[in-house]
């Protein structure tokens, strides 16, 4: 229990406002780097130096915040949160959370040292090196142009010291009073606060910013990136310097390792020159396996393999042998990308044609091999070199795992390939529960129409999902979309018998959407949410919510299950404040259907309480440590001091100890 959860927040001079927390734990800092990410790392590029140039201060700022997580424990002392987080939305409560508070100070001050001027004697500072992560070859990445408006405020800024841009920023985006700028100043090591104040209130801002600060524009977005190419000519020049002097090295450790007798026998290997009879039946395109058109109708199972051939360029012999020659032998000029657990090898037979056919500027041919679904893209306008390879495992996927195929993205738009069972496809916002679904226009081969993706939903204001029939699915930057469900998990079953596209399942989703964005690119399957408790608050206020995200993943491990509690009050896609996670566990899933988790609760009336909700198979709540007690049932509400820390251990009806969520 070591996230904290309190009541909204009383103003400011309130008798029952909240105290100083106690010491901040990593996965608080964790949280709120990974809730608070875009805003992080738009403060980091806006205070970073102007000299650095876009595409140096976008790779500084991401590094930044990616290295902002403490180390352990850390004191609250250097953050100076003056508030206790709440279980509120990200916006109401960003300035009361201490993780926030924390990694945003470590942002600002490394944004400042690499401002700072060194003597001719001195090294570089660290701001002003190429960051060691994240890093981007061939390509200069930099955010979206905006007006004019934008480039004065931007050349402004260029002209102020660090110290007064981080003041300006700071005023702008993130505090709302200059004694609170000031303190956080002095605290990331600025001499001066208030001559950074006062040089930074003489800046005058474009009369653009009609609506709301400039610097919340696309200009100083450095999420939302557009990117080019480097010097090519130059880069060809070092790539064959750099490849001469390796083949160098080779040739030179080669002959130092040869014994005097020769190279010797290669053991069970086959001699270079053999032929190896399945690996040529994989590159025939006239051995492909193609599905009747009514398969799927006929599988005791329908999956993939069930998927007849479509497209315009199914008979495309070239481009189909391309494709299978790309795949067994990919050239140093293709881009490979697989979901993790997912092996990008040849395959070990003539795979299953689903798809070949112009997407947009694209032309794509879609394999199955059984284990994998593998995307092949070539530019439209024939140049085969600039070509792409994606795999994605799919092993065991069923009739709602297999609903659609992820064809290309295009400016934030996703074009899919449905199923053929899928009788109907639209567009829902998961974070508005009553709002009607849109429909989404499909061609006679199953294409789907552009549609906007979750990537275009940065700060989480939407999150666009499929409904394909009754169920929901959501792109999460890999080729298969992953199921969204909803339901307390059998014991024993595969998942939830429940799919998320009723009323009641969408509203709990709407609740836990924003913890999405945290599983792109992870091999997600399927991620299911359910309520399970709700708990009457002490002193009257209200009825709270308890919910559980479980993720689970192709490979079979990695299961991610998040805790999250919902307070009475808010609007209906308000998140649930994150109180505990854990990795790697099968809690809040098929194989263990049990959770429990707890919360530091501060009521209005300023009394605090330790909470703790099981899901409904748990008879008991022990707590021990800061807070102790014991109840009967599924909840549990003590009295708890300032920064108490409980843990917690529940029974199940069978006598099954269950662990608390951390």
């Amino acid at each position: 229990m070591e996230q904290q959860a309190t009541a909204p927040r009383p103003p400011a001079g309130h008798p029952s406002a909240p105290d100083p927390l106690s010491p901040l734990d990593i996965e608080q800092a964790e949280a709120a780097i990974v809730e608070h990410y875009p805003r992080l790392v738009r403060l980091g590029y806006l205070v970073l130096p102007a000299g650095l140039g876009r595409n140096r201060r976008v790779l500084t700022a991401h590094a930044l915040v990616q290295r902002s997580l403490p180390r352990n424990r850390v004191s609250l002392v250097e953050c100076a949160p003056d508030a206790v987080p709440g279980p509120r939305g990200p916006e109401e409560r960003r300035n009361d959370d201490p993780g926030y508070a924390y990694v945003r100070l470590r942002v600002v001050r490394g944004a400042l040292a690499a401002g700072r001027p060194r003597g001719r004697l001195w090294p570089p500072r660290p701001g002003l090196l190429p960051p060691p992560l994240p890093q981007v070859w061939g390509l200069r990445l930099f955010p979206r142009s905006g007006g004019a408006d934008e480039l004065a405020l931007d050349q402004a800024l260029g002209r102020l010291s660090p110290p007064a841009r981080a003041a300006f920023v700071l005023r702008a985006l993130e505090l709302p009073s200059d004694r609170e700028v000031r303190a956080l100043l002095a605290a990331a090591g600025v001499a001066e606060p208030g001559a950074a104040l006062a040089e930074a209130a003489a800046v005058r801002v474009p009369a653009g910013s009609r609506d709301g600060s400039l610097l919340e524009s696309a200009e100083f977005d450095a999420c939302s990136l557009q990117a080019r190419p480097t010097d090519l000519m130059r880069r060809r020049q070092h790539l064959r310097a750099a490849a001469a002097a390796l083949a160098a090295a080779v040739v030179c450790g080669g002959l130092l390792a040869v014994p005097g007798g020769g190279w010797g026998p290669d053991g069970a290997a086959a001699p270079a020159y053999a032929r190896n009879a399945a690996a040529e039946q994989a590159l025939d395109p006239g051995r492909l396996t193609r599905a009747p058109a009514d398969a799927w109708r006929r599988a005791d199972r329908p999956g993939f393999a069930s998927w007849p051939a479509r497209g315009d360029r199914t008979d495309d012999e070239a481009l189909l042998r391309r494709a299978l020659s790309v795949w067994a032998r990919p050239g140093s000029t293709v881009q490979v990308t697989a979901t993790p657990g997912t092996p990008a090898g040849p395959a070990p037979g003539p795979p299953q044609l689903l798809y070949a056919g112009a997407v947009d500027s694209a032309v794509v041919v879609l394999l199955y091999d059984g284990l994998r679904v593998v995307r092949y893209a070539e530019p439209r306008n024939g140049d085969a070199t600039a070509a792409a390879l994606d795999f994605a495992r799919t092993d065991a996927a069923d009739e709602d795992a297999a609903t659609a195929v992820v064809l290309g993205r295009t400016d934030g738009n996703v074009r899919y390939l449905t199923a053929p069972w899928v009788s109907s496809a639209a567009v829902r916002d998961l974070l508005d529960p009553a709002g009607a679904a849109q429909p989404l226009h499909r061609g006679a081969d199953g294409v789907t129409d552009p549609t906007a993706g979750p990537a275009a939903a940065g700060d989480c204001r939407s999150w666009p999902v499929l409904q394909l029939g009754g169920r929901l699915a959501t792109d999460l930057g890999e080729l298969v979309p992953a199921r969204l469900t909803s339901g307390a998990p059998a014991s024993g079953a595969a998942g939830p018998d429940r799919t998320a596209a009723g009323a009641a399942e969408r509203a709990v989703w709407a609740h836990t959407a924003c913890l999405l964005p945290s599983l792109r690119s992870q091999g997600v399957r399927s991620v299911n949410a359910w309520e399970f408790a709700r708990q009457p608050l002490p002193g009257g206020a209200g009825v709270a919510e308890w919910l559980c995200t479980r993720a689970e993943t192709w490979r079979g491990a990695g299961g991610r299950a998040v805790a999250g509690f919902l307070t009475p009050g808010g609007r209906p896609g308000a998140q649930a404040a994150v109180v505990a996670r854990a990795e790697d566990t099968p809690a809040c899933g098929a194989r263990q259907p049990h959770v429990l988790a707890g919360a530091l609760w501060k009521s209005p009336g300023g009394n605090r309480y330790a909470l703790a909700a099981g899901s409904p198979d748990v008879v008991s709540i022990t707590a021990t440590g800061g807070v102790r007690g014991t109840g009967a049932g599924p909840l549990l509400a003590l009295p708890a001091g300032q920064g108490a820390v409980a843990r917690l251990a529940g029974r199940t009806r069978d006598g099954k100890r269950v662990a608390a969520l951390k």
